[in-house]
């Protein structure tokens, strides 16, 4: 039996590691964090990664530095960040894909994405549209699907990589649709944008973010949304649902950390990004002209909808049938 000494330096030694925990948190952060983002520099992800970080540095007093570690789908980034020390120095920014696809498209990760971190903060909800190269016939997603059917293999769809949301939103499209566009996965947004640009691939779904000063420019067409209903800052863009009945994706940016970490520091970088969303001139000059959603969950909840996010995407691999060794 456990002698009454030993129960009190059980709970001496919990105590000391609580305080330890919890000081390490009202000095952090006391050097430079570090953010990965899993993909290459210029697209979504890694744009609103550096919003979010050149704000946060400014509430901190220290340098918060964006790192682009992309490849294999968000793999390299991720792995890079679950395995780095578990003191909050080292985040991970990305799409939902990193959490709650990956697992399911890759057959070797060497990560678990659900255990190997701690949510941390939800930052924006996405806005995925789809978009038209202004050499595709179409002007419509009936028109799309309509042309799709009658030269079967002929158009095709970028993505920022294989296993990402993009490609399996469009796949779930087409399976949905029933047509035929063949996959073109480039290394990240930026090399994707510049062969739509160019007329070299016919079509892209990314959030409307990367597409809207193109489109101003007409040097491409928007097609529709992604998401179950219209985007409040373009109800004249249809939802892809209303073409085909049930289609939509939900797609979130978010900050994770390596598992491990304590909780007061996971409590405080969540705590000082709600802060920087609930800013009125973040909202104005990033949060609206991005069509984006400001997260607004509790580090709980945001954990509940990983989970939940986990389960849906898994049912949307499998329509797919992507899987990578």
């Amino acid at each position: 039996m456990i002698s009454t000494v030993s129960r009190w330096l059980v709970l001496v030694l919990f105590l000391a590691t609580a305080l330890q925990a919890t000081a390490r948190a009202q000095t952090y952060p006391d050097h430079v964090v570090k953010v990965i983002v899993p993909y290459t520099a210029g697209g979504g992800t890694d744009t609103v990664a550096r919003a979010i970080s050149q704000r946060l540095s400014e509430h901190w007093g220290q340098p918060v530095i964006v790192e682009n570690r992309p490849g294999a789908g968000t793999s390299v980034g991720s792995e890079a960040a679950a395995k780095a020390p578990p003191d909050g120095y080292t985040l991970l920014f990305s799409d939902s894909g990193a959490f709650v696809i990956n697992p399911h498209v890759y057959t070797k990760l060497r990560i678990d994405p659900v255990k190997d971190f701690a949510p941390v903060a939800l930052v924006v909800r996405l806005a995925p549209v789809l978009a038209l190269a202004n050499t595709t016939p179409a002007n419509s997603v009936a028109e799309l699907i309509a042309y799709a059917k009658a030269h079967p293999g002929e158009l095709t769809y970028a993505s920022p990589g294989t296993g990402t949301y993009t490609h399996i939103a469009m796949e779930y499209f087409k399976h949905m649709a029933g047509i035929d566009i063949v996959h073109v996965p480039y290394k990240g947004s930026s090399q994707a944008m510049t062969d739509l640009l160019a007329g070299r691939v016919a079509s892209y779904m990314v959030t409307y973010s990367v597409f809207d000063a193109y489109e101003k420019a007409g040097k491409l067409k928007l097609l529709a949304a992604a998401t179950p209903k219209r985007l409040p800052n373009r109800p004249e863009l249809p939802a892809i649902d209303e073409t085909v009945p049930g289609y939509s994706i939900d797609v979130w940016f978010g900050f994770a950390a390596p598992a491990g970490t304590p909780v007061a520091v996971l409590d405080k970088v969540h705590d000082d990004v709600m802060t920087v969303l609930k800013d009125p001139t973040f909202i104005e000059k990033f949060i609206k002209p991005q069509a984006y959603i400001a997260g607004d969950l509790s580090r709980e909840q945001f954990a509940a909808q990983v989970k939940s996010d986990y389960e849906k995407w898994g049912e949307l691999v499998q329509i797919s049938g992507v899987t990578i060794d």
